[in-house]
């Protein structure tokens, strides 16, 4: 990943990301007790805003936490940290913490000021090599806690996770628990089968990707047949195309899994016709008031 822009916005705040400090007692310091989001930015207009700011409201409240700012201010801050970072594509990191308080209590929870942080990076292109080639994969047992779905800022399982794809010099790990497919460590996971695109349901063990919903749309407009159903491990290592798919991925093909080739061991034709059609898209909402 690319280094962010250098304005970050902390607590009401614009300055030099450098400068930005917290308190060493803010409870997302000391338990990961915050939420998070990661949206992409296409020629200066952020992507699917409203999904990301229902899913951050969504988080908050499962944390027993409101949203502490309106949507006018979330766009203010949005709008200034694109326009400071030049316009054109990047991607917009934000997060709530419960703030601190003074001393470490596990409970009762804290009605203190929220600690509120975002910036900006460059967005990360596609290589030519994986449009091309694809990307090898590895699988593990999903170790992440019981909430998947709140997009917490308590991320050492998938963080461990990453590590073990980059150890076995592949892009991403591919979650298994009890013998069904779940996520991967910062992706979505869909499994063409049968000429059918499937990703699993969306439960506490699965967080709701708003990437994944883009695919499923995609894939309606274009007509390949789509459904939320479970996936075996069986059935993914037999799949005849792996995507996987994220805010800063946007769908990538997999073509090796745990060093096997998935399907012709290539860019399949189904996740070809995705892809196109995700870039058309892209650029018709760049016209688009946001």
């Amino acid at each position: 990943m690319a280094s962010p822009f250098p304005t970050c916005y902390l607590n009401g705040e614009y300055l030099p990301i450098g400068e930005a400090r917290v308190s060493p007692l803010d409870r997302g310091f000391l338990f990961g007790d915050g939420v998070y989001e990661v949206m992409p930015v296409y020629g200066g207009r952020p992507f699917r805003l409203e999904a990301h700011c229902a899913r951050l409201t969504r988080s908050l409240a499962e944390l027993r936490m409101s949203d502490p700012l309106s949507k006018d201010q979330w766009r203010e801050i949005f709008s200034s940290l694109i326009a400071r970072g030049g316009g054109g594509d990047q991607y917009l990191y934000w997060q709530v913490t419960r703030g601190a308080e003074l001393g470490r209590n596990h409970a009762p929870l804290p009605q203190v000021p929220r600690t509120v942080f975002a910036f900006s990076c460059p967005l990360p292109a596609t290589s030519a090599a994986v449009l091309e080639k694809g990307l090898a994969c590895v699988t593990a047992a999903d170790t992440r806690w019981a909430r998947c779905d709140i997009k917490s800022t308590a991320l050492l399982a998938n963080v461990l996770l990453r590590q073990l794809a980059v150890d076995a010099a592949a892009a991403e790990t591919i979650l298994l628990r009890d013998g069904q497919l779940t996520d991967a460590s910062a992706s979505a996971v869909h499994a063409v089968i049968a000429g059918e695109l499937r990703t699993p349901p969306n439960s506490r063990e699965i967080l709701p990707s708003t990437t994944r919903a883009v695919v499923e749309e995609l894939a309606t407009r274009i007509g390949i047949p789509w459904r939320a159903a479970p996936v075996s491990e069986s059935q993914l290592r037999g799949a005849e195309e792996i995507w996987i798919s994220a805010a800063t991925r946007e769908v990538q093909p997999v073509t090796s899994l745990d060093g096997r080739p998935v399907g012709a061991g290539r860019p399949g034709a189904l996740w070809s016709r995705v892809y196109g059609e995700f870039q058309r898209w892209k650029r018709e909402l760049q016209s688009v008031p946001w």
